[in-house]
């Protein structure tokens, strides 16, 4: 898949960088006893506040909903087909899935309810629901892990290309509350998650890695 075909799909860097707060210094609060996401561990039973998280996202196992709330599709399915290392965090052979973007959520603190990725699982031509990402730029976290669910979210790392710039600095936590992830809840990959290699939009962000 060529670069400047999908950057036609992708939302572009500028509407996220955009929305993001004048006030960049702004830091979401940090838990002392927070862990590090990324880690292989096992599969851990639903937290109370897990619980209420997925219980405030279940409507959007309709991806209309989704749309009409804001969520924005990137199309492409996030494939990683070998491990690869980026930065301070390794990605298991696995897939992401379907990215729905909500740039509105991007800002100096997370909210449990509302996540600024939704992941999907292309199913026989569906999408089906399988997890949700809490996301903050570099910038607006101040260089600090955010955190959230008594984890912090994995970074800095930089953007992955082609799909988002490499410029756009982050921090992520990837969360499986659908789809049972065989590394753990927390883990960015999963190899549950499947991308149809035959389609144009699967991108495997292993091979622009190095």
């Amino acid at each position: 898949m060529r670069r400047h075909v999908i950057g036609r799909y992708v939302v572009p860097a500028l509407l996220v960088v955009s929305i993001l707060p004048r006030d960049a210094s702004a830091q979401a609060k940090t838990q002392p006893d927070a862990k590090q996401a990324g880690a292989p561990k096992a599969t851990a039973a639903l937290s109370p506040e897990l619980l209420a998280t997925r219980t405030a996202l279940e409507k959007y196992k309709d991806p209309i909903v989704a749309i009409r709330d804001g969520y924005l599709s990137t199309l492409a399915c996030i494939d990683f087909s070998k491990q690869t290392v980026d930065g301070p965090v390794t990605y298991p052979p696995g897939a992401m899935g379907v990215h729905l973007l909500n740039p509105s959520n991007i800002g100096p603190k997370l909210d449990p309810a509302k996540p600024q990725v939704l992941l999907y699982e292309n199913v026989d031509g569906k999408l089906v629901l399988a997890g949700a990402e809490w996301f903050m730029p570099a910038a607006v976290a101040g260089n600090q892990a955010p955190t959230i669910f008594g984890q912090k979210l994995a970074g800095p790392m930089d953007g992955h290309e082609p799909i988002i710039p490499a410029s756009l600095r982050h921090y992520d936590l990837h969360v499986w509350l659908w789809k049972a992830n065989p590394r753990g809840m927390y883990t960015s990959t999963n190899a549950a998650v499947k991308c149809d290699p035959k389609s144009p939009y699967t991108i495997d962000l292993a091979a622009h890695h190095h």
